[in-house]
């Protein structure tokens, strides 16, 4: 099987999961952080969408350097931040689709800042642990951030204490 045939499956398990989390997030609370030094809400759901859109760069591209990265306008509305979403999903997708190259799976990827290289790894463990692992870390973050607001919790790789759905 090739490798992004492998992924595919993962892939539209996470990203449905995570869709269903983003659903819920409370628009009132964009600004809201359990802690002095955790993201806020909005700006937690808005990086989610964000490393969804990194799928077609880790296939695409052979790294990405983020020296002088400017960050995106603030998303403000929870429909914002879903279409954002489902755009990335969909072009992620695509990419994950078409990479049928096993080949260029294994070629080395690059994050560097202004030029010097911050670490390298094949593409594969690029898509695992900064694409998708990265974005189940902040899911489950996200999912803290809603139980701490009563705001239900859906069911991911089983039922939740909000949905008991099987």
């Amino acid at each position: 099987m090739p490798i992004n045939q492998a992924f595919l499956g993962e892939f539209d398990h996470e990203m449905a999961s995570t869709r269903r989390t983003l659903e819920r997030i409370p628009e009132d609370k964009f600004d809201w952080a359990p802690h002095p030094k955790s993201m806020k809400l909005g700006p937690l759901a808005q990086h989610i969408c964000e490393m969804a859109g990194w799928t077609k760069d880790t296939i695409e591209k052979d790294g990405v350097d983020v020296g002088g990265y400017k960050p995106p306008a603030p998303l403000k509305t929870r429909n914002e931040v879903l279409a954002l979403f489902d755009k990335n999903v969909t072009s992620a997708r695509a990419a994950l689709t078409a990479a049928n190259d096993d080949a260029n799976w294994m070629k080395p990827w690059t994050l560097s800042q202004d030029g010097k290289a911050l670490l390298s790894m094949p593409k594969v463990a690029v898509m695992r642990g900064f694409v998708f692992n990265h974005i189940v870390h902040h899911r489950a973050q996200l999912g803290v951030y809603l139980r701490l607001n009563d705001v239900p919790v859906p069911s991911i790789y089983g039922p939740s204490a909000d949905e008991n759905k099987f």
